[in-house]
């Protein structure tokens, strides 16, 4: 599975930075000099090029020259983008990683979206609620969204308080949820 690290946003001065919109909670180890980033499949910029008629291909792969912090954004340089044009034509490419890259975070009470995604949600009697379709990052608490059978989905807070444990080994999340939360 394919993970979304960053987007590249637009370029920062004339030879080839970008920013980048960071979507992992270790950018110091993502986008360290020297590591290498997969493009999303099918990402194609509009086309632009010193040659008429030779539309830029974005790389399959990225390799960070230098990355810097500034004024809360990342600002990355690549190998092999040295100008403005080109940095302009990356704009809006997904930065992904393999999962299988990933290592399991240390403490056992944390996980990753993707550990998530997929699991079926029960309640500690055995009820079947449905299944996490995605983790939305608000900022008060993560949400997980949980689609429901007959279709339509429901927010239930990642707070230990409704959700008690996640059994990644069984494939679910259990979930006490108080009285009227998955009918809002």
């Amino acid at each position: 599975m394919q993970l979304v690290v960053g987007r590249i946003g637009k370029p920062h001065g004339v030879r080839g930075e970008v920013t980048v919109e960071v979507r992992t909670d270790e950018p110091e180890a993502r986008f360290a000099p020297g590591a290498v980033l997969r493009t999303e499949p099918g990402a194609t910029p509009p086309p632009t090029s010193d040659e008429p008629g030779v539309p830029f291909q974005v790389p399959a792969k990225l390799t960070i020259e230098e990355a810097r912090f500034h004024q809360g954004r990342v600002l990355i340089a690549f190998e092999g983008i040295l100008d403005r044009n080109t940095a302009e034509a990356l704009r809006g490419t997904l930065l992904v990683v393999d999962s299988a890259d990933v290592a399991p975070p240390d403490d056992p009470e944390e996980f990753h979206d993707h550990q998530l995604v997929g699991l079926a949600v029960v309640t500690p009697a055995g009820e079947q609620l449905g299944e996490v379709a995605r983790i939305d990052h608000a900022p008060s608490s993560d949400l997980l969204v949980l689609r429901r059978p007959e279709g339509r989905t429901a927010l239930i807070p990642f707070v230990r308080a409704i959700v008690p444990e996640v059994d990644l080994a069984g494939g679910r999340v259990i979930v006490d949820p108080p009285a009227g939360l998955l009918d809002l």
